[in-house]
């Protein structure tokens, strides 16, 4: 009897818990959905220039495009999740039609205990049925019986009370999982529109910048130009950085060694009875000053703090406050549209309101600021890892400052169109890393 009711509780747990993972499921992608849908609409709010010369075009153009791969990355996620929630409606469709047929079920055994009952539903032929036994034995398992059966039947009731709810409820989150997919399919299809629209605008752009191959080539070399000699800096100061830490490496190394050395003589005076030869070779074996330089690249703290960055690989936030559109994508690429127009990116361009913020990426300690073309720019070390913020117009770090994951850098300079553009490198020693295969977006 009771592991009867054991199982009839824990089929009401399972069902109600998977109507919740149902409805936790749909919600978190509603969340998700409308983190993206605030991006993409934040982003629109940033400021295009109405000039009509190349630079301002083509930062127009790098901003258009920009957003439509927002929107392209929203649209693929609204389909990829409608095929979630169909997924989702197809399995709680299979649950409901097992659950209806368990409750048809216990609807027609109910019904057979319910004609049995009324079919001997006199107190008197249930006392002849029990009085009419061969013997005392007998008549107490027909009593039993009589008592059994009607215990069976008050639970025929309450299953099929239960069962009635069950399907009730699989029957409203069935609802509300089609709701929520007809909902993501509306906005797939706002968004298409808005996207064919930007596409529209982003070829009208195209021709006018077309007629300009000249001034293109003129203001990318002058572009190019300014990006080579900031990557020089960069450069020098990171070797600098990866020489000092190599030093405190060194260091740590001569410090370990010289207490291997220390140890090494305790013991040897420690054995004074030993021959003198013996204890001439138990010397020599301390491990020596060169041989540990050898072996250490970066100091404890320093590895340490590597493998938690690793660890952290494609959910760092983004290095800029507010608003944002990647203007500037890593490595080489042809700019769509126009004919010979290649660019070379040693990080990401990042666009942001007026007025954002340049902040940490992760915990490190800043090591190098420095000024280019009247702007601050600003390294922090995260272990071998190393960020870089370039185009600050002020800086609320100084060297050697020490920071958390979103700590404040500086604010990020605003040029005469309205441009905010956050230039943002990552490196590991002086290898060059893609920024947005590391941050979260």
């Amino acid at each position: 009897m009771k592991q009867f009711w054991s199982i009839i509780g824990l089929l009401l747990l399972v069902s109600v818990s998977l109507s919740a993972q149902s409805t936790k499921k749909i919600r978190e992608l509603e969340k998700q959905h409308a983190a993206l849908q605030k991006q993409i609409t934040d982003s629109e709010s940033l400021l295009q220039s109405t000039q009509k010369d190349v630079k301002s075009q083509l930062d127009n153009l790098a901003l258009l495009s920009g957003q439509i791969d927002e929107r392209k990355r929203y649209v693929e996620t609204v389909e990829k999740d409608v095929e979630v929630i169909q997924r989702e409606i197809d399995r709680v469709k299979a649950e409901l039609v097992a659950l209806q047929h368990e409750l048809a079920d216990k609807k027609k055994k109910y019904e057979k205990s319910v004609m049995y009952m009324y079919r001997n539903k006199s107190v008197q032929e249930k006392l002849m049925f029990i009085f009419s036994a061969d013997n005392l034995s007998q008549m107490y398992r027909r009593l039993r019986y009589v008592r059994e059966y009607a215990d069976y039947q008050r639970r025929q009731g309450l299953e099929v009370q239960r069962k009635q709810k069950q399907v009730a409820n699989k029957q409203q989150t069935l609802l509300a999982s089609r709701e929520a997919k007809q909902q993501l399919l509306h906005q797939g299809e706002a968004e298409k529109q808005k996207l064919e629209e930007q596409e529209k605008e982003r070829k009208t752009l195209l021709a006018s910048l077309q007629k300009k191959q000249r001034g293109i080539r003129q203001e990318l070399q002058k572009q190019r130009k300014s990006a080579d000699r900031l990557n020089a800096e960069i450069d020098r100061l990171i070797e600098i950085e990866i020489a000092a830490a190599r030093k405190r490496a060194e260091e740590e190394a001569r410090r370990k060694a010289a207490e291997e050395r220390k140890k090494a003589e305790a013991e040897r005076k420690a054995k004074e009875a030993v021959k003198s030869t013996v204890a001439e070779n138990k010397e020599t074996s301390a491990p020596s000053v060169t041989e540990k330089v050898e072996v250490y690249k970066v100091d404890r703290e320093d590895r340490r703090l590597s493998g938690v960055f690793e660890h952290n690989k494609g959910r760092l936030p983004m290095p800029i406050t507010g608003p944002y559109v990647v203007v500037g994508h890593y490595g080489k690429y042809q700019v769509q549209g126009l004919r010979n127009v290649r660019l070379d990116n040693k990080g990401i361009d990042i666009k942001g309101k007026t007025g954002a913020h340049a902040r940490a990426i992760f915990d490190g300690e800043v090591s190098a600021i420095f000024q280019y073309n009247g702007l601050s720019n600003v390294l922090v070390r995260h272990g071998s890892y190393i960020s870089v913020y370039c185009n600050l117009s002020s800086v609320s770090v100084k060297k050697g400052s020490v920071l958390k994951t979103r700590d404040v850098i500086g604010v990020v300079n605003t040029d005469k169109g309205g441009n905010t553009v956050l230039h943002f490198q990552l490196r590991k020693e002086t290898a060059k890393l893609n920024p947005e295969l590391w941050l979260a977006r």
